[in-house]
């Protein structure tokens, strides 16, 4: 994806295919009307992994690191430095690691086996993420002990690098944060786990996954739509299917995300 002078590499971690049930209120019957979400097994196919951010200087800036190691059978995982290699890219090249929340899911990568990943990068969140889940999340604090000292934070909207720059977008977790990425008069967003599939964004009454507070996530996403639709503004997440890119269209009363 190119936004303006910025290029965006999508990298692959690996992939989950879950029940689609597991997003709260939704039925057989209403999952019958979005079959292109599913795959052959009636099953949703969740992507794990990153983006990595290009076209501002000598900036090489990945925003999530998926989840390094799988935590069931019907999880593959731990394919983001074959991605990074792919594309010509070192762990020594990360200039910022900026994580739009830090389940996980989506900061495997920030250490292994007790070491520094990217050892040239600052790490970046939300204050109130780290202060949320670092101490009180075992997972989470083992992850990030080792890059303790290089976590950077902010804590309001606004710049975060050049043509990076936070938008909140609480609910998920705390310091849950959109990536706007912008340069010139274009702009791109990295939606983080404000959605975890592109249905959530054409159905707005359904709930999504693991939500600290789900009624604020619900509303997070709502505005999150109002503002995607019909804007052409392209986005991605992290577990969208493919990482791939879309637009969110509105005709006739009725919401598509068009690839």
């Amino acid at each position: 994806m190119q936004i303006g002078d910025i290029k965006i590499d999508a990298l692959y971690d690996g992939v989950g295919r879950f029940d689609p049930g597991r997003f709260r209120g939704t039925t057989d019957e209403t999952w019958a009307q979005h079959q292109k979400f599913l795959g052959a097994d009636g099953k949703i196919e969740m992507a794990l992994g990153g983006f990595l951010v290009r076209g501002n200087g000598d900036r090489v800036i990945l925003v999530d690191t998926g989840m390094a190691s799988p935590r069931s059978s019907f999880v593959d995982a731990g394919h983001l430095m074959e991605s990074m290699a792919a594309i010509g890219v070192t762990p020594a090249d990360i200039t910022d690691v900026i994580f739009t929340h830090l389940h996980f899911d989506h900061i495997g990568w920030a250490s292994r086996d007790g070491e520094i990943v990217f050892p040239n990068a600052p790490y970046r969140c939300d204050v109130r993420d780290l202060e949320h889940f670092m101490g009180h999340n075992e997972d989470v604090t083992r992850i990030l002990a080792p890059v303790a000292e290089r976590m950077k934070t902010w804590d309001t909207d606004g710049p975060i690098v050049p043509g990076v720059d936070a938008m909140a977008a609480p609910g998920h977790t705390p310091g849950s944060t959109i990536m706007v990425l912008s340069s010139g008069t274009a702009r791109g967003l990295l939606l983080g786990d404000v959605v975890h599939c592109p249905i959530e964004l054409e159905e707005d009454e359904w709930s999504g996954l693991g939500d600290v507070d789900p009624d604020l996530a619900q509303r997070t996403k709502r505005a999150l739509i109002k503002e995607l639709e019909g804007s052409d503004v392209p986005a991605a997440a992290a577990h969208f299917p493919g990482l791939q890119f879309g637009r969110l269209l509105s005709a006739k009363g009725k919401r598509s995300w068009v690839i």
